[in-house]
């Protein structure tokens, strides 16, 4: 639902790989490790061209009953939805229904007057300023019960904004909760009847709906893992995500629904080139390396430049992740019913081998031996984030990453003169330099790959 958590310390070039020449045998490689120890427990679906590289289900879908995942199994897809709430409201502009450029007051009159400002565009690229009723200090109960989608709204509707609408990002799940509201006030029936009617059954997504609870055939079962065992996620009623993100499917659908929507047969070349624009520069988990948030998608590039559009979602129990290469015709779909970021590293790792990089597991780093003289030439402090600063200090023979005002520190473990690698979580670090002095450094963990430019470079920066 959350579009995934804060990781610690954390346009188009089509290079095209024909599918032949793709390790595949490598690809099984990385999930089988990455799935050791039921890390990883879900479905992964990789798609490039028109052959389908990976189709497999790993783990258990019910534990308790033995029950396997497979490609037909349906689990909880999260936040992913809101790209599906994002084209649902596209196909309603175009069919004259309503505008986005219009207040949301103009299709809910009982919103407060705070929101006078905010309207339909400022929801879908979530720069509306309304406040995430996720972040409630009571959430963890308000999530067990059933709501309606106007008690939902009744539970952040008398918060201040939190800025200005259209002047920040800033991603919150009632932008979408309201969008959901607006389907079913301008169409005359309810959200999940509105995309039974107008995406599920025209695609032949038969294993997609609208999660309402009751028995649903092949549904997995979602699980957390607490002291080193895995056990039931925490319960949450399904009306709770609503709008963004209480839909279940299967990778064969979500596929279906790709190449759907990239292929021009779920909404106008008009509407598409609006649902993937982005507004403001966006960050968050499963984000391209350079992202701005569009409508119900990240949408950027990757480190070498490939156009990409993902999107992360989290439920408890499930985690999933959709990430898009159009221009190279590669898809890559994970699905998760453990909460464990090895989805996120899975898919990452994935597409760079459908690239034909290599990529290096936890188990097959091995450390160097490295000058401490040279160690010295990376020590200072580098913007992670715009709210967070991380320094790197030398102690001995040894590198360390902390944030800044932080007592907890994490070492460096050098695997070449310039690559370090940590052992708790196998983030990598890369330090960039530029006419011999260090300028920044990459990290990437989890999926995501963040640029960290070195502050003492910055003009007037005092740390």
């Amino acid at each position: 639902m959350r579009n995934g958590f804060i990781v610690s310390l954390l346009l188009t070039a089509s290079l095209f790989v024909p599918a032949g020449a793709v390790d595949v045998a490598r690809m099984e490689q990385v999930i089988q490790a990455l799935a050791a120890d039921d890390n990883f427990m879900g479905t992964v679906l990789v798609s490039q061209g028109n052959t389908v590289l990976v189709d497999k289900g790993y783990g258990s879908a019910n534990l308790e009953w033995n029950i396997l995942n497979s490609p037909t199994t349906r689990l909880r897809i999260a936040s992913l939805v809101k790209q599906f709430t994002a084209a649902a409201i596209l196909l309603l502009e175009e069919r004259g229904k309503l505008n986005l450029d219009n207040p949301v007051k103009t299709y809910l009159p009982d919103a407060p007057a705070s929101w006078d400002q905010v309207t339909l565009f400022n929801l879908l690229t979530q720069t509306s300023g309304i406040y995430d009723y996720t972040d409630r200090p009571d959430f963890a109960t308000m999530m067990t019960r059933q709501m309606t989608p106007q008690q939902l709204i009744a539970t952040f509707s008398d918060r201040p904004l939190e800025f200005t609408p259209g002047e920040e990002f800033r991603y919150s799940n009632s932008n979408y909760v309201l969008l959901g509201s607006v389907i079913e006030k301008v169409s005359g029936i309810s959200y999940a009847q509105f995309l039974q009617d107008n995406v599920f059954f025209p695609l032949g997504m038969h294993d997609s709906g609208y999660d309402s609870g009751a028995v649903l055939p092949q549904r997995a079962s979602g699980y957390v893992r607490k002291n080193g065992t895995l056990t039931n996620a925490t319960y949450m009623n399904i009306s709770i995500p609503y709008a963004s993100g209480a839909l279940y499917s299967t990778t064969h659908d979500l596929l279906t629904w790709e190449r759907a929507l990239f292929g021009g047969k779920i909404v106008s070349p008009a509407s598409l080139i609006k649902m993937t624009t982005p507004f403001r520069a966006g960050f968050g988990p499963g984000a391209p390396f350079k992202s701005g948030y569009a409508m119900g998608l990240y949408v950027g590039s990757t480190i070498d430049g490939r156009r990409e559009l993902s999107h992360t979602g989290s439920l408890p129990g499930f985690m999933s992740i959709m990430a898009a290469y159009p221009d190279d015709k590669l898809y890559v779909i994970v699905l998760s019913n453990t909460e464990s970021w090895a989805f996120a590293d899975i898919a990452s790792k994935l597409a760079d081998i459908a690239f034909g990089k290599s990529v290096i597991l936890r188990g097959e780093r091995k450390q160097v031996q490295v000058d401490p003289k040279a160690l010295a030439r990376y020590v200072g402090a580098y913007q992670l984030k715009s709210d967070l600063v991380v320094d790197v200090t030398q102690d001995g023979n040894a590198l360390f990453v902390k944030l800044a005002n932080q007592p907890q520190r994490r070492q460096l473990f050098p695997q070449s003169n310039t690559s370090f690698y940590t052992k708790d979580t196998d983030a990598q670090v890369d330090f960039q330099a530029s006419q011999g002095s260090v300028t920044a450094f990459l990290w990437q963990e989890y999926g995501r790959i963040v640029n960290a430019p070195r502050l003492s470079q910055l003009q007037g920066y005092k740390h």
